[in-house]
């Protein structure tokens, strides 16, 4: 999960494994799987960023 900002100011989160793709357009869109659209403050390198992040912590947990 990575959290967003919409907006109007409002923090959600969103399933990242559920994005199809971000795109910029002035602003970022994110679109998920289920057609869903959101405009979001990040850049779309942020949104790029945290989505890689949480990926990476899905894949390779650290060791313990």
């Amino acid at each position: 999960m990575i959290k967003l900002t919409k907006l109007n100011g409002d923090e959600f989160v969103v399933n990242a494994e559920l994005i199809r793709f971000v795109e910029r357009r002035p602003d970022t869109y994110v679109t998920l799987t289920t057609d869903d659209r959101f405009i979001v403050r990040e850049s779309l390198e942020e949104v790029v960023s945290r989505s890689l992040a949480y990926s990476r912590a899905v894949r390779f947990p650290p060791a313990a």
